[in-house]
């Protein structure tokens, strides 16, 4: 969606950043959920029935961001932490056809055309910013994005190669984390990742 691709390209590079952990052909994303959908997904390798197909689900590459979103697995029905390498091929394509999730004057449409685009659009996109281990903002932005319909279906079907529960590993991080460890060297090593077109 040429939407997103204005604002990818006319960003400031120091204020928003994909920033993840990836290999030459796929890269990692986080979600959290219930201990039902979480023991389903890795049972099967993907999501199953208990995984709603209905509605908009969000994928987030920063490790860190997951965290603050889902308080380290203690928030309701978010106690499960899922790691989630999806071919890259995918995800390049999906935030390249996604649609800002707010709109703003400089994207150079109207509101009526952005709104006409996110009806359309199966992909949705934010920019938050990151965060520390405490859950304080850190100065650049994280991305979330958000998919439905027939992009969710692909996603779910087609573009993971690897799903594993880190509950454990975040229950860890957080303990050490209350007790005034420095975990920096012990989180995920994300690197600035850039799309291809």
């Amino acid at each position: 969606m040429k939407i997103m691709n204005e604002r990818m390209e006319g960003m400031d590079t120091n204020s928003k950043e994909i920033r993840a952990v990836y290999t030459d052909t796929t890269i990692r994303v986080y979600q959290a959920y219930n201990k039902q959908i979480a023991e389903e997904a890795v049972k099967k390798g993907t999501f199953g029935n208990s995984f709603r197909m209905n509605r908009m689900t969000w994928i987030k590459p920063s490790f860190l961001w997951m965290m603050y979103r889902c308080g380290w697995g203690e928030k309701e029905n978010q106690e499960r932490i899922l790691a989630i390498d999806i071919d890259r091929k995918g995800f390049d394509k999906t935030v390249n056809s996604a649609v800002i999730s707010t709109y703003s004057e400089d994207m150079g449409i109207s509101m009526e055309a952005w709104k006409d685009a996110v009806h359309r659009s199966d992909v949705r996109v934010q920019w938050d910013p990151e965060k520390d281990i405490h859950g304080n903002n850190l100065p650049y932005r994280s991305i979330q994005i958000g998919l439905r319909g027939q992009a969710l279906h692909e996603y779910v079907n087609d573009w993971i190669v690897a799903l594993n529960d880190i509950t454990p590993f975040v229950q860890e991080l957080n303990t050490r984390r209350k007790n005034g460890e420095d975990i920096r060297d012990m989180l995920p090593k994300e690197e600035r990742y850039i799309l291809s077109v």
